[in-house]
């Protein structure tokens, strides 16, 4: 186990959830799929914003379990945009756990970086305006 740390004072967390036991395994684990799932939403959730409108995820392209998540961790998922391209943003997304509320301890559990791709209304690529 790291260090415990603190949650970046500098930003919002654009999704916060607590999993629950239908979340994991039987010893209370959260599964790693479940995680991918809420990291995939917060990532979306910072690319439509910026796309201002639909997106589609189209890769993942580093995906870290730092510690392991545990049914009533309250998670907490950052998101910033490292990259714009012409129709693709891609979004790395800071996962932090706070566990123990009787001792809060925060912990990083896990990071990704995932690339969308903005999309039309027929579900065809689109260009990301320049301007934010």
């Amino acid at each position: 186990m790291t260090d415990p740390v603190k949650l970046p004072a500098a930003k919002q967390p654009v999704l916060r959830v607590m999993p629950m036991p239908s979340d994991a395994n039987i010893h209370g684990d959260v599964f790693g799929g479940w995680i991918m799932a809420q990291v995939d939403v917060a990532g979306g959730v910072r690319a439509s914003a910026r796309a201002k409108g639909r997106v589609a995820t189209v890769a993942v392209t580093q995906f870290v379990f730092k510690q392991p998540v545990l049914v009533g961790d309250l998670l907490s998922f950052y998101a910033d945009i490292v990259r714009v391209g012409n129709t693709s943003i891609t979004v790395n997304v800071e996962v932090y756990a706070q566990r123990r509320p009787e001792r809060e301890q925060v912990v990083k559990v896990t990071e990704a970086t995932l690339t969308y791709v903005a999309i039309d209304d027929n579900r065809q690529p689109r260009v990301v305006s320049v301007q934010q």
